[in-house]
């Protein structure tokens, strides 16, 4: 077990492979922080899919209207879907996109991040100040490297759950 210095900003995702501790960063973005915590403890993320998992960039998920349905029709929408909250605005900061850190999905308009977010497999330079890093993995980095790859996998992985540290 990693050392948890602050189980309230600390986020549990339980995969088929073990558990993905995820360090968030309430100083750097707190509205997305609050969201993820906000959905983790009414349950939300639990059995959502990763619906886009691309080698050598990154696997997202995240999308509770979609990534939760079991049949085929629900799991090809995955993706283009939030939650029922308003978006969250872009917290864009200095923190560069390196390997093991989440960042918050959105569409072209940089304000409308909601649920998704994605775990970059490798440094993603490329990503920095367009999207909000928020979080990063300090434990079962093992366990994001062996999510199923597709847009989306045939047999997609699942966050089987997600909790607050501070609520386990």
């Amino acid at each position: 077990m990693p050392e948890i210095k602050d189980p309230e900003n600390t986020i549990l995702i339980e995969l088929k492979g073990g558990t993905v501790t995820i360090e968030l960063m309430p100083d750097v973005a707190p509205q997305h922080c609050a969201r993820m915590k906000e959905l983790a403890r009414s349950g939300q993320y639990d059995n959502v899919c990763f619906h886009r998992v691309i080698e050598g960039f990154m696997a997202q998920t995240g999308d509770v209207e979609h990534g939760d349905m079991e049949d085929g029709f629900n799991i090809r929408r995955a993706g283009t879907g939030g939650s029922d909250l308003p978006d969250v605005p872009a917290e864009f900061s200095r923190l560069p996109h390196d390997r093991g850190t989440l960042g918050a999905a959105r569409s072209q308009n940089p304000n409308s991040a909601n649920s998704q977010f994605f775990i970059n497999f490798k440094d993603n330079h490329f990503l920095n100040g367009q999207y909000t890093v928020y979080g990063r993995v300090i434990d079962g980095m093992e366990h994001v490297d062996a999510i199923t790859r597709g847009e989306p996998p045939a047999n997609p992985d699942r966050m089987i759950s997600v909790k607050v540290a501070a609520d386990v």
